[in-house]
């Protein structure tokens, strides 16, 4: 696995190290000893599966709150995806920044996200599925939004979303009491 830290503290571009031959390539997308070898802790106790039909659907960008955060290792599994993550550990060095990163099936790409971060994603092509680890089971008292064009962030997104839920439209302007 190669990998490749972000400019947030602790978030990773992990590359599957592909060993190739006239087959195809084989190469590990998850190895504790190299997880930890760079700081990544964690048990992973849920894998989540989301599936969207239409290129510019938007889900996210989402968070839970102490003691439920989760970190996540993300990989899109078919199609694309512009994936954002926000740094809301008060504090990091990288408290409130924001990075994108493009994930596709071609790429092999994958993302970790540390406890402490919000996550979301637009769709670039029909037909998406993204496929990630967990490390903390969902809490739905502990959910939190913010909303993909909150002011605050100015997230640059490739174009803007067509289809977002009522409920991921409806996030507040951010302010730090919604970290509580």
């Amino acid at each position: 696995m190669i990998f490749s830290e972000t400019k947030l503290k602790g978030a990773f571009i992990i590359e599957i190290d592909k060993k190739e031959d006239e087959r195809g390539f084989f190469g590990r997308s998850w190895c504790r000893n190299e997880m930890e070898q760079h700081g990544i802790k964690g048990v992973i106790v849920q894998a989540n599966t989301s599936f969207s039909y239409k290129k510019g659907t938007l889900r996210g960008i989402h968070y839970q709150v102490s003691p439920y955060e989760e970190a996540k290792i993300i990989r899109c599994v078919r199609g694309a995806v512009y994936d954002v993550i926000i740094d809301l550990r008060t504090g990091s060095s990288t408290f409130k920044k924001w990075i994108g990163t493009e994930l596709t099936s071609n790429n092999y790409k994958m993302l970790y996200v540390p406890e402490g971060f919000a996550h979301g994603f637009l769709t670039l092509t029909d037909n998406v599925e993204v496929y990630y680890n967990v490390t903390s089971f969902y809490s739905p008292g502990a959910e939190r939004g913010i909303r993909w064009n909150d002011p605050y962030f100015n997230i640059k997104w490739p174009f803007e979303p067509v289809v977002i839920s009522v409920k991921d439209r409806g996030h507040p302007d951010f302010t730090q009491n919604m970290l509580k």
